[in-house]
């Protein structure tokens, strides 16, 4: 291919540096050749390390969006921005990778995904979960029908001590929660999507902020600060699909359980079941008798050799831009994307009215 994708970068703080931009750099087939952030140094610095020779500096991602030459942007800011900078992009003419969750809001989300509709460019989400060895092997086998139907599931994103204390993370106007948006969002995704089941029916929902007002507490980058925690420290859901199957959505950043892990589901079919409480489990009967089949992932079977080297992150960024360049669906479309914020939404409004939200 003759010409380089050109990318922008709008928001240049931890997602951006942890994720996007080292496994966007990996690929011959795209340069990143604008950055902006409100904080000018840290685009600036981006632009160092990761920008083409003409790369362009901005903090303002309107003026990012006028430049012509930007085939694509990398939407990494806080959520309640998700929208509002994703739409304006496709309207510039830019196809769009946001980062998860989609948006604050259902409506939205639901703004963006008419926004792609309209002006006929790809919009994708970044849940990078999906790309990790273990999901990609579980829905192929989903898809193979090994499970049979799946009626019931769990969505796992339990931390026991690890809010984060940084960035915007406890600003409830910002994030729009806490646990619950931020990673029970990707074991949500993951589950949906290996069940492919998008049709939502009833939500049951609780939030809780118990641990958040405790002083000094014990947690992962140190003790947060009570007075700036105005978001929920766990969250659950009850979800019923159309079709009757069921799913329990568990997420916490602070919780008093042993039992942790997250971005993992469990799932019940008719044929089988599988989870990845520890490692990738299938279970299931065969000729009368019950047998569990622990998957090896990382088979080696070479000696100095560690099989695959390309990490989730460097999937995603990979395939993502494949699907430009050949114009096919992106792994992660934006119409699924979408009934995750619809469901946590729903999970929120009924734990503030103690009623069932009906689809």
């Amino acid at each position: 291919m003759s010409k380089k994708l050109r990318i922008g970068i709008i928001g240049c703080g931890g997602i951006a540096n942890g994720k996007h931009m080292p496994s966007l750099a990996k690929l011959a087939q795209v340069e990143m050749a604008a950055f902006c952030d409100i904080e000018e140094e840290r685009a600036h610095q981006a632009a160092v390390k990761f920008g083409s020779e003409d790369a362009k500096v901005y903090t303002d991602y309107r003026e990012l969006l006028k430049d012509a030459t930007i085939d694509v942007v990398h939407v990494c800011t806080p959520n309640d921005s998700h929208a509002d900078i994703t739409v304006a992009a496709l309207q510039a003419d830019k196809h769009v990778m946001c980062e998860k969750p989609m948006a604050k809001t259902a409506a939205d989300a639901r703004r963006m995904v008419e926004a792609a509709k309209n002006t006929n460019k790809k919009l994708t989400i970044g849940y990078q979960n999906r790309f990790r060895t273990d999901s990609q092997y579980l829905h192929q086998l989903c898809e193979r029908g090994d499970l049979g139907d799946v009626y019931f599931a769990k969505a796992h994103a339990i931390r026991r001590r690890a809010v984060p204390t940084w960035g915007v993370f406890l600003d409830k106007e910002k994030q729009g929660g806490g646990p619950l948006i931020d990673i029970g969002t990707h074991a949500l995704d993951l589950t949906l999507w290996m069940m492919n089941n998008y049709k939502p029916k009833a939500v049951l929902g609780s939030t809780f902020h118990k641990l958040g007002q405790k002083k000094d507490a014990a947690n992962a980058w140190g003790p947060w600060d009570p007075e700036t925690f105005k978001v929920e420290d766990s969250a659950f859901g009850f979800i019923t699909m159309q079709n009757g199957a069921t799913i329990v959505l568990e997420s916490s950043w602070a919780l008093n359980s042993l039992q942790t892990g997250e971005a993992k589901c469990t799932l019940c079919g008719t044929e089988g079941g599988a989870d990845m409480l520890d490692g990738l489990r299938i279970n299931g009967e065969n000729f009368g008798k019950l047998y569990t089949n622990r998957i090896d992932l990382d088979a080696k079977g070479v000696d100095f050799y560690n099989g695959e080297t390309e990490s989730a992150a460097d999937l995603e960024a990979r395939l993502w831009i494949e699907s430009i360049l050949n114009n096919s669906d992106p792994v992660v479309k934006p119409e699924e994307a979408l009934v995750v914020t619809e469901i946590l939404e729903a999970i929120y409004q009924s734990a503030q009215t103690g009623e069932t939200v009906y689809f």
